[in-house]
């Protein structure tokens, strides 16, 4: 019965993670980025990459500051996220309709985010978290942006039209992706929408946001762990895949709206640049505040992640020899062989996980 209840939290965590995060935080990050008059792009690397990366930045949060040392939940959501939004996300793209993408953006998110997760495999399998390592994960991010920022002029390319609509057709969809949930979230839908009482200020909306996405997360690591508990699994294997898998549905159908409009290469490329935020802010700042809690140098529980890690370092090499030798074409026969490789790691995981 307590297993049962905790599956049950488990998805009403993710359903209100979703609803919170589409449609008031990411809407209330919009509104920053207008006041502020920040371009398409910087905004895209910054806020909305926030917007959209907020449970797994957040789970993992709250996963490192639960005494009993749980970083593994964290840690594991945002590398089993990785690897589900790089494999799923493009390989459901490429069986919509084949696209051909902008490799000025491809390129260079992929390398930047292979140097990104080179750096984290690193730092796994050393098992040590240091100063300097925690720092540099959120300073690279900050080159990222700076990339972005000087990209279009060192590389100049025409960006995919109705960019600036994506994210509005984003935000409608993904808060819906349990939809056979709907009649019973309704009751709660309603509670959430009155709690933002002045829906005009966006600061309100933000800070009270923020509020919401911590508890929904905090009750999200909660289940996962009493789930882990109940039936002997390891914690690493459920952040993997359960709550990696939960946390990204949104993002996957989002991108298949995206597609079937057209834009495949921007489902594609938001993908890849949520993940550069995962990895180095959603495990960057968790790191720093273990290092603050700790001491300077942090041992960290990386069983169960390094492999995974390693098949992320796989996947990125891969999907770039692929557009490469496809002449930066994603397709049908690219989109199965993504898929099957995303259920090859999931079975390996099932089968080699003690």
């Amino acid at each position: 019965m307590l297993l049962v209840l905790y599956f049950v939290l488990l998805l009403l965590s993710f359903y209100l993670l979703a609803k919170v995060c589409d449609d008031y935080f990411v809407e209330s990050l919009d509104g920053i980025a207008q006041k502020l008059k920040l371009s398409s792009d910087v905004a895209g690397a910054t806020f909305m990459a926030v917007g959209s990366s907020a449970p797994e930045l957040f789970v993992a949060i709250i996963a490192v500051v639960k005494p009993g040392n749980h970083e593994q939940i964290g840690m594991g959501t945002i590398v089993g996220s990785a690897i589900f939004n790089l494999l799923i996300i493009a390989g459901v793209v490429g069986l919509i309709k084949q696209f051909n993408i902008k490799w000025h953006i491809v390129l260079r998110d992929l390398l930047f985010y292979l140097v990104g997760v080179l750096f984290l495999y690193f730092v796994f399998i050393d098992g040590n978290i240091t100063l300097l390592e925690g720092v540099l994960f959120p300073f690279l991010y900050v080159i990222y942006v700076f990339l972005v920022m000087k990209w279009k002029k060192w590389v100049p390319f025409i960006p995919e039209e109705k960019e600036v609509q994506e994210k509005e057709v984003e935000t409608k969809n993904r808060s819906h992706f349990f939809l056979w949930l709907v009649y019973v979230v309704k009751p709660l839908d309603f509670l959430v929408d009155k709690f933002f009482v002045y829906k005009k200020n966006v600061f309100f909306v933000f800070f009270g946001s923020i509020m919401l996405i911590g508890f929904f997360s905090w009750t999200l690591v909660e289940s996962a762990i009493g789930i882990s508990k109940i039936m002997d699994i390891p914690e690493a294997f459920i952040a993997l895949t359960v709550l990696a898998i939960g946390t990204s549905v949104p993002d996957m159908l989002s991108s298949m709206v995206v597609a079937r409009q057209n834009r495949g290469g921007m489902a594609v490329t938001n993908a890849i640049a949520s993940n550069i935020f995962d990895i180095l802010i959603g495990l960057g700042i968790p790191f720093l505040i273990l290092i603050y809690i700790n001491g300077t140098t942090v041992a960290i529980n990386t069983s169960g992640l390094v492999d995974s890690t390693l098949l992320l370092i796989l996947s990125i090499v891969g999907i770039l020899a692929l557009l490469v030798i496809n002449k930066w074409n994603i397709g049908k026969k690219m989109g199965i062989s993504l898929i099957l490789f995303y259920i090859f790691f999931l079975v390996y995981k099932l089968v080699f996980t003690g």
